[in-house]
């Protein structure tokens, strides 16, 4: 298919990503906490700068960051346990509620200690959002096109918050106070509550039955640290997250010492940075026809760090601005393919926490980026801090490169396999990720005209789905049925641990997919409507052959 033919695809993907109305409303609710957040965050330096100067200013941010970052992982388990919609839901009425307790106080002049406390518990409270939104979007989604879509167009999104929300404030910081950002900022919280109270209710995920709840709060960790490519993504992430700590402030430098374009040219390159983003996220709906995600992971993050380095030898204001807008689009090849990996490696009943491990690992970078890079620009001078930042990205991805293409080979869907077994009863309600999972496990298998697939009585080994061909269904030597492309057998066996209950041959050459017993069982019975369906499609297909 030509790039004419892929664009189309992905296009349409990402049309019908808003025009489900399940994932367009989750997608207002991440605008408005989106907005929020970079909003707030104008007004709450400007509240502590103004309150006790620049010191306190410092002191807030590193508080909010740090506390974020410890805290994350372990208010990640809700994602894990409840409904995610309550949890997104008790996340924005939290902060809604929180947000007005500032915007009072700061309104009557109360005690800025109070505010700062109210910030810091709202930024603790705002890290359990993410993981549930980015837990609750797979089961959304009904194709792999449309996730990757879905995820682009929520870090879209982000990239308007990004510069939108920053402009908001300041505008309405110009003409009044930081209480009247505080109170649009709850109001956009409220927003984002709504948007989420209109998706229907989910069901909580399914628990191992593990009640202590140490282990529990581990499982994102032990999840993390028995696969290598979840360690490989989460690691990379965060280290172009220490980079972009460290942007916070090569900006600065960069503007002012540098360039002399003064106060405007901070908000001049920080705007490039966003709208590089944005039109990289309207042109990366490829991404959703490629399939090839590991690969652009690792250039969004060659292209980030090497604009980075590159802006070291750049005295031009214009040059600079078409760098940052590079950083910005690699940064977002980042962000869309890494979620997107993310949510398709992790398991599915701690995918909240890998998500709660992946925040605190990118808060914990952001404020150590913007911790030590001032002491290096001390000790080495911007230029030569630029160049050491921007080439950490390249150098990361090195001995990354083989286990980054193996996470592409296996990261790419099965379309085939996955067609087939969505379109059966067993597996439809299973999540998205995890239909593709067993579909990358799925072996083609060809059985020649005339042959077995399987003998009755035999033990069963593995489930099948016809691809191409004809195969009889024969009881006791006698036909009973035929089964055609689509059609699928050897569940009995498997869920009832019975022999084969049927012998099954070929007609002409038959083209199969097959499960692993492992595989096909974890699957099923690890989600309560994929297992009430096979119980319903074996106690139908018994019955039937008890007729007989």
């Amino acid at each position: 298919m030509g790039i004419r033919g892929r664009l189309g695809e992905s296009w349409r993907a990402f049309a019908q990503a808003f025009r489900s109305r399940e994932l367009r409303r989750l997608q207002l609710a991440g605008a408005g906490s989106t907005l929020a957040v970079w909003a707030y965050s104008i007004a709450i330096a400007v509240y502590a700068y103004r309150a006790d100067g620049a010191k306190a200013v410092g002191i807030v941010l590193f508080v909010r960051w740090s506390l974020a970052a410890v805290f994350a992982p372990w208010l990640a388990l809700f994602a894990d346990r409840v409904s995610r919609r309550r949890v997104m839901l008790a996340v924005d009425g939290s902060r809604t509620a929180l947000v007005a307790g500032m915007t009072v106080i700061a309104a009557t002049g109360g005690p800025p200690m109070v505010t700062y406390v109210l910030a810091v518990l709202m930024s603790i409270i705002s890290t359990a959002f993410a993981p549930a939104q980015a837990a609750l979007m797979p089961s959304l989604a009904t194709t792999p096109e449309e996730l990757t879509a879905s995820n682009l167009a929520l870090n879209t999104i982000s990239g308007v918050g990004m510069f939108a929300g920053p402009a908001i404030a300041g505008v309405v910081l110009a003409f009044s106070g930081p209480s009247l950002v505080f109170a649009l900022t709850g109001a956009a919280y409220a927003w984002s509550g709504l948007c989420v109270l209109g998706l229907r209710p989910d069901s909580p995920p399914e628990t191992t039955g593990e009640s202590a709840i140490l282990p529990q709060l581990l499982a994102g960790f032990r999840a993390i640290g028995a696969d290598r490519r979840l360690q490989v993504i989460i690691g990379l992430v965060g280290a172009q997250m220490f980079v972009a700590g460290a942007l916070e402030v090569v900006i600065v430098v960069d503007a002012i010492r540098l360039l002399h374009s003064g106060n405007a040219g901070v908000g001049w390159l920080n705007t490039a940075l966003g709208v590089g983003g944005l039109l990289a996220g309207v042109l990366g709906v490829a991404l959703a026809a490629r399939k090839r995600l590991a690969g652009d992971f690792r250039l969004g993050l060659v292209v980030f760090g090497a604009a980075l380095a590159i802006l070291a030898a750049s005295t031009n204001f214009t040059v600079a601005l078409v760098l940052f807008g590079v950083m910005g689009a690699g940064s977002t090849l980042v962000d869309v393919t890494g979620m997107t990996l993310l949510q398709r490696a992790a398991p599915a009943e701690v995918v909240g926490r890998v998500f709660g491990v992946l925040q605190s690992t990118m808060l914990a970078a952001i404020a150590l980026g913007s911790l030590v890079t001032p002491l290096l620009i001390a000790a080495l001078g911007a230029r030569p801090t630029f160049i050491a930042a921007g080439l950490l990205l390249p150098l990361a991805v090195l001995p990354t490169w083989r286990a980054l293409t193996k996470i592409d080979a296996t990261a790419r869907v099965a379309t085939e396999p996955l067609e087939l077994l969505r379109a059966i009863p067993i597996f439809a309600p299973l999540p998205l990720p995890v239909l593709e999972r067993l579909a990358s496990l799925a072996a083609e298998v060809r059985i020649p005209a005339a042959s077995a697939v399987f003998e009755q009585g035999q033990a069963g080994d593995r489930f099948y789905v016809i691809a191409d061909g004809a195969a009889a269904v024969e009881i006791d030597g006698a036909r009973t049925s035929t089964l055609g492309p689509g059609a699928f057998f050897g569940e009995i066996a498997l869920l009832r641990d019975v022999p084969r209950t049927a012998t099954v041959r070929a007609i002409d050459e038959l083209r199969l997919y097959a499960l692993e017993r492992d595989d096909f069982i974890a699957a099923v019975t690890g989600h309560a409507p994929s297992r009430e369906a096979a119980d319903s499609v074996v106690s139908s297909r018994l019955q039937a052959v008890t007729a007989l």
